[in-house]
């Protein structure tokens, strides 16, 4: 086990599936994050994978598969009592009640309007960009990073620095940082 820092991943950092692949990559061992979610948010995923992203039901199915056998222990429940009690944005209070419940200090979300600091303090829990969350895990252990985008690019038979071009569209400073530090 190398890291034990649990992160609630929102539906919309889980349906994109660059930046999804990578982190999820980052979570296995060594393991730079222990990633959480619920099965409330993997209803959301599928759902814009189907319904937003015109995903044929056989990949839909099969990331859930996939996603589910991988991280078995990742999904949090029993937060639903507390869900009426939080006051961040409505459509997402379940994704802080299980933040919460499983006892993760982040949330990585594209979404931050929906988790304001002052409804987030009382419960110690921060709501952090994936970009931003991604620098730091690059700066912790850039060779492990460099190391998974390879894996990625050999996948996916692309170079290293074509994936991160492609990952520049949602996550630029990430991105950026990692391919100026390519090329030196």
């Amino acid at each position: 086990m190398r890291a034990d820092f649990h992160v609630l991943i929102d539906a919309c950092v889980l349906a994109n599936q660059g930046v999804c692949d990578l982190l999820l990559n980052l979570a296995e061992r060594p393991r730079l994050f222990v990633p959480h979610w619920s099965a409330l948010i993997l209803e959301e995923v599928e759902r814009t994978h189907r319904d937003k992203l015109s995903w044929p039901e056989h990949l839909v199915a099969l990331y859930q598969q996939n996603i589910r056998a991988s991280f078995p222990e990742a999904e949090i429940t029993g937060h639903e009592a507390i869900i009426a009690s939080l006051t961040n944005h409505e459509k997402d209070r379940h994704v802080l009640a299980a933040a919460i419940c499983g006892n993760c200090q982040v949330i990585l979300t594209f979404n931050l309007k929906d988790f304001k600091a002052e409804h987030l303090a009382p419960h110690q829990v921060f709501a952090i960009h994936p970009d931003d969350y991604l620098v730091t895990l690059y700066e912790l252990e850039p060779k492990q990073v460099i190391a998974v985008l390879g894996e990625i690019a050999g996948r996916r038979r692309m170079e290293t620095e074509d994936v991160l071009l492609r990952l520049g569209t949602v996550i630029p400073k990430f991105s950026s940082l990692v391919l100026l530090d390519l090329a030196k």
